[in-house]
């Protein structure tokens, strides 16, 4: 496996696009509206580094601390990442079907999720 992305909870979007793309130079590669959130992919210049910026609609705060989301990894073969999950006995819960993905989260050992997505 390899690290996908790191994930953080913003409180303004767009400042915070600003400040990930104008002061740190990252670049939008895309994004996506979920309904309830909107998620903004960024990358360095050479792609290998993406950080998602997830915006929630509903005015939530955070706290510093909550505002960590998620490790992601890529897989080659979810399928048979999730029967080893199964097979060590940890629960997980799947992607949602109407975004197309194929996903897991599982938690590691301090309670942290771990995102685990099939490699395109």
């Amino acid at each position: 496996m390899k690290l996908a992305h790191t994930m953080i909870r913003v409180r303004d979007l767009e400042s915070s696009i600003e400040f990930y793309t104008q002061f740190l130079g990252l670049n939008e590669l895309r994004r996506k509206d979920l309904g309830d959130a909107i998620l903004v992919f960024l990358a360095d210049e050479e792609e290998h580094h993406f950080v998602e910026l997830t915006y929630n609609k509903d005015g939530r705060d955070y706290e510093l601390g909550t505002q960590f989301g998620h490790l992601a990894f890529t897989a080659d073969d979810l399928d048979g990442v999730i029967a080893e999950v199964e097979r060590r006995g940890w629960p997980y819960r799947g992607a949602r079907p109407e975004t197309g993905s194929r996903y897991i989260f599982i938690k590691d050992p301090d309670g942290y999720d771990i995102e685990i997505l099939q490699a395109k």
